[in-house]
């Protein structure tokens, strides 16, 4: 049996002060509670107590691209964020097409042990947006697989993205769309098109590019009545579709990343490849909308979208650089500092409950209370970080929070009762 665990005075995302009991993995006991012989004491005074954090959108590396990031580096990252869980994105080399392949990422995550590591599965063989991978052996192995995507390419083919949503629906599960369509932002647009794009002479990405593809898969959904999810989410014009597509009834997630609320595209003046991201930073009138539609709930989730690089593939021309930021150990500062109005019960909501309700994952998401799986991250939510890229637990350094100030710190991460970070 593993020690008890005494949480005291913490605040919880309602408000209410209390004590917690953590004993064999779960919350024994919330209120004032007694302290067991020999139980650890946590003194959480200050600190609010979230259920462990869930990232729907990470990307890391392992196989293929260990110099970059590796379960593990990505897993201590992920904790030092206060996740409990992350989405293990597909686009690794092999790439996780097969259940052998699923089963590889979700076993590296449990050797790890930091966090719960959910492999997703591609929606087409070797992302090649022609054939169908092979979901249902997916779903159906030991990985659990239940969300699946293309990431990093969108599926552009109207009918595989049919048949693919046809598919999950079998077994409840999601298709993950990376909205970008091909013809109007091909593999050279790397910057969001408008005046500053023409200024700097590199290729625009326009946002219609997104938009026309949400639109499309929303239909595509109500046809199928089936579940898409609408990855990283980055023009106001995704927005409405996304609103109006609820009010249509029809089965539609979505989420944003912490950069999407906070970086503009004005950046991109000094042709600092870190801002290099897909989808591109936006004008700040998106920014705005992003931020506005995940107090209202029309977007889900916040998902980090951690895409770590080698330092080899980030250093060139911006054009020639490679897509991508870190996200995992920011990731909660930054939504705190660019929606400081979120109460702390719609940041479990968008970063927590969400996020695991859209996943299926089981035990993980689940409200602070007795009974439940002791998930939690206890922050400090007056805390002032400035944000050092050589102080991250990722491999990579392409950090666009380098030197900025964020508000509110991860002191403490606990995954089942024990403490995997602070």
């Amino acid at each position: 049996m593993s020690t008890p665990i005494v949480v005291r005075a913490a605040t919880l995302p309602t408000g209410d002060r209390v004590d917690l009991l953590i004993a064999d993995g779960r919350i024994a006991a919330v209120g004032s509670v007694d302290t067991p012989a020999g139980a650890e004491i946590v003194d959480a005074d200050g600190l609010v107590a979230l259920p462990g954090l869930v990232d729907l959108h990470t990307h890391l590396r392992e196989p293929g691209r260990e110099d970059a990031e590796t379960v593990l580096t990505g897993s201590r990252a992920a904790a030092a964020g206060g996740y409990t869980a992350v989405l293990a994105m597909a686009n690794t080399n092999p790439v996780t097409d097969t259940a052998e392949a699923a089963e590889r990422v979700f076993d590296l995550g449990r050797t790890a042990g930091l966090v719960d590591v959910q492999p997703v599965g591609a929606v087409t063989r070797g992302l090649g947006g022609k054939e169908l991978a092979e979901l249902g052996l997916m779903a159906r192995s030991r990985a659990n697989v239940r969300v699946f995507s293309d990431d990093g390419k969108c599926v552009a083919d109207p009918l595989i993205m049919r048949r693919a949503l046809e598919y999950v629906k079998t077994f409840g599960g999601v298709v993950s769309q990376h909205a970008q369509d091909p013809a109007l932002a091909g593999p050279q647009a790397c910057c969001h098109e408008g005046e500053l794009s023409g200024q700097l002479g590199l290729p625009g990405w326009p946002g219609v590019a997104e938009e026309i593809i949400v639109a499309r898969d929303v239909m595509l959904a109500r046809h199928t009545a089936s579940r898409v999810h609408i990855a990283h989410v980055s023009t106001a014009g995704s927005v409405e579709v996304i609103r109006w597509a609820r009010q249509q009834g029809i089965q539609v997630t979505a989420e944003v990343t912490p950069h999407h609320l906070l970086l503009t595209t004005d950046l991109l003046v000094g042709y600092d490849p870190t801002f290099k991201v897909n989808p591109p930073l936006r004008p700040e009138e998106d920014t705005l909308a992003l931020r506005e539609a995940l107090r209202d709930g029309t977007i889900d989730a916040v998902a980090t979208d951690h895409a770590p690089h080698a330092r080899h593939d980030k250093q060139h021309a911006f054009v020639d650089a490679a897509f991508g930021m870190l996200g995992l150990e920011t990731a909660l500062g930054v939504v705190r500092t660019a929606v400081p109005d979120l109460a702390w019960a719609d940041v479990a909501r968008v970063m927590s409950f969400s996020p695991a309700r859209i996943a299926g994952l089981e035990g993980q998401g689940r409200p602070i209370a007795e009974g439940e799986p002791a998930n939690l991250t206890l922050v400090d939510p007056d805390a002032q970080v400035t944000v050092d890229r050589d102080d991250s637990l990722s491999l990579s350094r392409n950090n666009p929070w380098h030197g900025r100030q964020l508000t509110t710190a991860v002191v403490a991460t606990f995954l089942r009762g024990r403490r995997t970070y602070g």
